[in-house]
């Protein structure tokens, strides 16, 4: 799946502002987990767990694979690299000190 990153942004970093699904991300991004993980780590429902997943996933900041009778999610290491880079130009363009006159 592609995402377009720099035109979701806004959405995207919404997305990312819920805690819960923030949490989900930072864990992800460290090894790829299944929703009992998830569950157990982070002491929320696995119909809770799930629904966020389902969210991060229709965004494409996660993938699941199937392993067995699991499924995994991966983080979509692409997607946040990207988000990170539109953060970092628009923190590199910004004008500090820079006032539009008042008419």
């Amino acid at each position: 799946m592609t995402v377009e990153v720099e035109a979701n942004a806004g959405a995207l970093l919404k997305l990312l502002g819920e805690p819960l699904r923030w949490e989900i991300v930072r864990r992800l991004a460290v090894e790829d987990l299944c929703t009992c993980h998830l569950s157990g780590d982070l002491d929320a429902g696995q119909p809770l767990i799930s629904h966020h997943l389902r969210i991060l996933r229709e965004a494409g900041v996660v993938r699941s694979e199937r392993v067995g009778a699991f499924t995994y999610y991966l983080l979509e290491r692409e997607v946040v690299a990207q988000l990170a880079d539109v953060l970092g130009e628009l923190a590199a363009t910004s004008a500090e000190g820079h006032r539009r006159p008042c008419s």
